[in-house]
């Protein structure tokens, strides 16, 4: 499974919306009013409201700062970034293993992303888990960084042991949504961009650019 990890926030941008989030009264639900049929029986976490003031507010911070970044539009080739939402997670809740739906009402999901907001030290657990033909695979990032993956994937939260853990999640309808097209796009367009940095423009580079520009034709919906 091919995924990128990749800090987007900084430092102080993480505690201002944390700061929001851990704020009284400001509309967090059951998880499961948002998961499908069978995804909700493994859900036990909470949601922000996404109609709340807070939720719209943040919704738009990240969506505008992922949108604009060169190296998730490389690796996603996003048509739109959709159902994005805030999470949190206490002792005792988890998310079991499921597969994402492959079309929501705000979209189709071809790839997934999480968003980890809280510190490390502030909870136990609450590890991102992949089920792969190895075995699982735990991810825990550092708050600020994002993870973005193939929606296909059996994944899951672990269970927080302790402390509190707060994420924003949500979902990319791409351009191509063949996961291995879009992985080969990705290398040749990372591989053209650092020959561009190192040599400069060339006749050779503008033909790989070429390339690129008519498979993504091709390959795209």
């Amino acid at each position: 499974m091919e995924y990128l990890i990749h800090q987007i926030l900084r430092e102080e941008e993480v505690d201002q919306i944390v700061d929001k989030l851990k704020k009284e009264n400001i509309g967090w639900q059951d998880g499961k009013k948002s998961a499908g049929s069978h995804a909700a029986k493994v859900k036990n976490n909470l949601q922000l409201d996404k109609d709340s003031n807070t939720s719209v507010e943040l919704t738009n911070k990240i969506k505008n700062v992922i949108s604009k970044d060169s190296l998730i539009k490389s690796f996603a080739i996003p048509r739109k970034f959709h159902g994005i939402m805030f999470t949190k997670a206490s002792e005792g809740q988890s998310y079991g293993f499921h597969i994402d739906n492959a079309y929501m009402s705000s979209g189709r999901s071809d790839l997934s992303f999480t968003l980890f907001l809280s510190k490390n030290d502030d909870y136990e657990g609450g590890e991102l888990s992949f089920q792969t033909l190895q075995g699982s695979q735990y991810i825990k990032l550092n708050p600020g960084e994002i993870i973005i993956y193939p929606s296909t994937s059996l994944h899951s939260v672990q269970e927080v042991k302790r402390g509190e853990r707060l994420a924003c999640v949500g979902w990319i309808q791409s351009y191509v949504s063949n996961n291995e097209d879009r992985n080969y796009l990705f290398g040749l367009d990372a591989g053209a961009r650092g020959l561009l940095a190192k040599n400069g423009r060339s006749p050779e580079l503008d033909l790989i650019f070429q390339s690129y520009s008519n498979l993504l034709r091709r390959l795209g919906d």
